[in-house]
């Protein structure tokens, strides 16, 4: 696999992949190659693919080639996003305009400014990405934060229950059965899976973007 300056080279690529709209997993033939997004669980793993279950219950077989980009999924700790983060966020938009957070995603200082904006999610019907620089963090706990990007500004409101977590470089070593895992690749014409990015939980976490 290739070192991890590698993998920090293509790190913006895959976030910005997954703040992109519309791309969606599928089991089914397709009539011309096309991007996907695979939520999933490994069921077993080789040097040369990984066989899972996606989380709609289709068992699927995914190609890995020398150029995969692996990355870690890992916790972080809501108290520790500070004024100037630049953060992701899924969310939902509620009636006094806020959005009501399912996750936060925390990105490497050297990724400010991937995927910037707010837009729809595949997360959940209606949910939002937003993508943007903290400002204001306010409520008990810190759990409003105000962020800002080009053109606007949200209300991120952030339940107790909402995951928060960050990315770190990978390695095979994280695909093992029982992984949790989202798989950023191609779906051949021919039906066949080939993974170009693969963000897994570590230790057992459940990627919740």
């Amino acid at each position: 696999m290739p070192a991890q300056p590698f993998v920090r080279r293509h790190l913006w690529h895959v976030l910005a992949g997954l703040t992109a709209f519309g791309l969606v997993a599928s089991a089914g033939r397709a009539q011309s190659p096309r991007e996907v997004r695979i939520r999933a669980t490994i069921d077993t793993a080789d040097a040369r693919s990984i066989a899972v279950t996606s989380r709609t219950g289709q068992q699927l077989t995914i190609a890995i080639a020398s150029d995969t980009v692996i990355l870690a999924i890992v916790p972080f700790k809501l108290e520790d996003i500070r004024p100037g983060k630049y953060i992701g966020a899924a969310a939902m938009p509620q009636p006094d305009g806020t959005q009501r957070a399912l996750e936060v995603h925390v990105f490497p200082d050297s990724l400010r400014g991937s995927g910037e904006g707010h837009r729809p999610f595949d997360l959940a019907p209606r949910s939002t990405m937003t993508n943007g620089t903290v400002g204001a963090v306010t409520g008990a706990g810190g759990r409003t934060l105000t962020v800002g990007y080009a053109g606007g500004e949200k209300t991120i409101v952030v339940p107790a229950d909402a995951p928060v977590v960050t990315f770190e470089a990978g390695s095979p070593a994280l695909l093992v059965p029982g992984a949790h895992v989202i798989v950023m690749g191609i779906e051949a014409s021919d039906g066949r899976l080939s993974a170009s990015r693969i963000m897994v939980g570590k230790d057992g976490l459940v990627p919740p973007m």
